[in-house]
């Protein structure tokens, strides 16, 4: 009798409540520090006993976690084979944001508002260090916006030329997080500068404000570069004129 009631109790568990489980499981793992970078996860079959649930459950278990950046599988055989434990936070957690934003409908004061918050943080963290080779890129891709007329193409160069500002601050969370909301604002700005009159002109305004936070940075004057900074960020958004009272993110079909 008991053993029905286990037979019925295990055939009731749904699908979604075993791939949970194997979930928490391996969060625990990593939480408790029992699983780390580089560490191989136990076979799909041990853990499949392990947790009494099904081998599907654990794949789909193990594909939530590739999604989000913290897995990663790899066929052959040997060391390298099997499921790793990886980090790829930036690339997650901008995914995330993504579509946290275009699913949430921000308004775009708060949107703007955590942005100055990071980048002023940011700006002033990388005028402390100012680095030569971090300084190198940054101006190298000020000369390329210098250069560049194609919107998409500026666009591009701009959310990496933020970005950058955000790594040269040796904060890794301030980083990412600058990465995720940057580039989720990415499409919506793309789209506001290609309905522009004026391109050419906020072009340059855009490219001599990013200039002036970066010999603000260089000279290790960190409350001008925070300052500056902030001002590109709210003048960049009155030119402009985002129309909704909300930041959706489309994909970018480019």
């Amino acid at each position: 009798m008991s053993t029905s009631t286990n037979a019925s109790s295990s055939a009731s568990d749904s699908p979604k409540r075993a791939f949970e489980t194997v979930l928490q499981h391996i969060e625990s793992l990593i939480l408790k520090g029992r699983l780390r970078v580089g560490d191989r996860l136990p076979a799909e079959r041990d853990l499949a006993l392990q947790l009494h649930v099904s081998r599907p459950a654990i794949r789909e278990a193990i594909r939530t976690l590739e999604a989000q950046g913290v897995l990663a599988s790899r066929v052959g055989s040997g060391a390298n084979s099997g499921t790793h434990v990886i980090n790829e936070r930036s690339q997650a957690l901008g995914r995330l944001l993504r579509l946290q934003v275009a699913l949430s409908q921000f308004p775009l004061d708060e949107v703007v508002t955590t942005r100055i918050a990071l980048e002023r943080s940011s700006v002033q963290m990388a005028a402390q260090y100012r680095e030569p080779e971090a300084l190198a890129h940054i101006n190298d891709l000020l000369d390329q916006m210098d250069a560049e007329v194609e919107i998409e193409h500026f666009n591009a160069l701009d959310t990496e030329f933020h970005i950058a500002l955000a790594q040269s601050s040796h904060n890794s969370l301030v980083a990412d997080l600058t990465q995720a909301v940057r580039e989720s604002l990415r499409a919506p700005i793309l789209r506001a500068e290609r309905e522009m009159n004026d391109w050419p002109s906020l072009r340059r305004r855009l490219a001599a404000e990013h200039r002036a936070i970066t010999e603000s940075i260089e000279a290790g004057n960190a409350n001008e570069a925070a300052d500056r900074m902030e001002q590109h960020i709210r003048t960049s958004y009155n030119i402009l004129q985002l129309e909704s009272s909300s930041c959706s993110v489309e994909a970018d079909r480019e």
